[in-house]
């Protein structure tokens, strides 16, 4: 039997920092953290001293005063707080795509003077978007992809990774945590692995920053790529960072030339010449709007510190693999059994997950749903209680018992 959701919730060191979130006392299962997290009450705060003191009461000044450096100063917080990323790797802007496409064209520009590295090498149950970018990157500058065939409930291997670099592998592109499994990659040996074959690797973090330790810095990686609406609540369409390791920084060129990402934004010269640092990722304005709810997450996971936010993900997770194994005995763990390989979220399979998905929503209780047959469990470490979680399996019961 699963041990008691009242007990764990009792013991549960984070369980007081539920309450800072907004939603979190009404009767609405959320299990969507990794799809969109809930917004902090103080964000609220934040938001309306914004409009009212800087955005108003500074207007352009503000550039001046704060937001002309925030990419760089939210940058440096996500790389300390979440990454192991010293400071000057990480800047904030764009989307997770636009910055997936200037990783990609910057770490190709980076292996131009081989012309032998040909290969571009992503695995076929990446998401979507990292996909899709390769591709079109790859057509763009007359490469190949070599793709790695991955178990839809596992990952990518360290052999299987192994068996296709080579000297022809210009940029391995891989998630830290599969969006569709949670498979949890070994970043610093598939690191390892690439750079051994003289590849470069970009790392995407949008599954795993904010719910499981990364250590760029130390595993030697070269460029890194992720969004922060998910574990880091930055809300819809916040703003994504780039991480490019220190030892690329003199060199690495992007394809976006903007002005915000030039030496002098403000001569405005005829020609462009890139900024010194992980500036010169950037293109166009800074989304200072965007970064405000992220700068109270990131306050809060360092309170919290991500060893105790990573602790409590491995409890939700299992609680969720033992409550699913006792209530719904047709129902396949699509996702590691082993939580060391396993990151913030669980998957669960049947035949009828798509229909299943639709009822939960109707009746407040919010997964998501991947194919094949996946109902999809994102459980945000500081926002999901144990109970929450067992309502949510109970409700999965009840709606699949209604469908058969």
């Amino acid at each position: 039997m699963p041990t008691s959701s009242a007990d764990l919730d009792a013991q549960d060191p984070l369980a007081p920092y539920r309450v800072r979130f907004v939603g979190s006392a009404s009767s609405l299962v959320y299990l969507d953290g990794n799809s969109l997290g809930r917004p902090l009450r103080t964000t609220a705060d934040r938001l309306a001293t914004f409009v009212v003191e800087e955005w108003g009461g500074r207007l352009i000044r503000g550039w001046d005063e704060s937001w002309f450096e925030l990419p760089e100063v939210v940058g440096d917080e996500i790389g300390r707080v979440c990454l192991g990323a010293a400071a000057g790797q990480v800047v904030v802007g764009d989307s997770t795509t636009v910055l997936l496409y200037k990783a990609m064209r910057a770490a190709v520009a980076l292996q131009a003077a081989d012309p032998a590295r040909t290969e571009l090498v992503v695995d076929r149950d990446n998401f979507p978007t990292d996909r899709y970018v390769a591709d079109g990157v790859a057509r763009e500058c007359g490469m190949t992809l070599r793709w790695i065939d991955v178990d839809t409930t596992a990952g990518v291997t360290a052999e299987q990774l192994a068996e296709v670099v080579g000297e022809q592998t210009a940029l391995v592109v891989l998630s830290h945590v599969a969006y569709r499994s949670a498979w949890l990659a070994d970043g610093a040996e598939l690191t390892r692995i690439a750079h051994d074959a003289g590849a470069l690797v970009l790392w995407d973090l949008s599954h795993s920053v904010g719910s499981v330790p990364v250590e760029l810095d130390a595993w030697g990686a070269d460029l890194a790529v992720g969004c922060t609406y998910k574990y880091l609540n930055g809300g819809p369409g916040s703003p994504a960072f780039v991480y490019v390791a220190a030892r690329h920084l003199d060199v690495v060129e992007q394809p976006v030339q903007g002005w915000m990402g030039a030496q002098d934004p403000f001569l405005m010269g005829p020609t462009y010449a890139p900024a010194p640092g992980v500036r010169r990722m950037l293109s166009g304005t800074p989304p200072v709007v965007g970064m405000l709810a992220l700068q109270d997450m990131l306050a809060l996971v360092d309170e919290v510190g991500i060893g105790a936010v990573r602790a409590k993900s491995v409890g939700l997770t299992e609680h969720a693999v033992e409550l699913a194994a006792d209530l719904l005995p047709d129902v396949a763990l699509a996702s590691p059994a082993d939580p060391a390989r396993r990151g913030g979220h669980v998957t669960l399979s049947h035949p009828l997950m798509r229909e299943v998905t639709a009822e939960l929503w109707r009746r407040d209780v919010v997964p998501d749903y991947r194919d094949p047959h996946g109902l999809r469990l994102g459980l945000s470490p500081l926002s999901t209680s144990y109970d929450e979680v067992e309502r949510g399996l109970r409700t999965v019961r009840d709606v699949l018992d209604g469908l058969r």
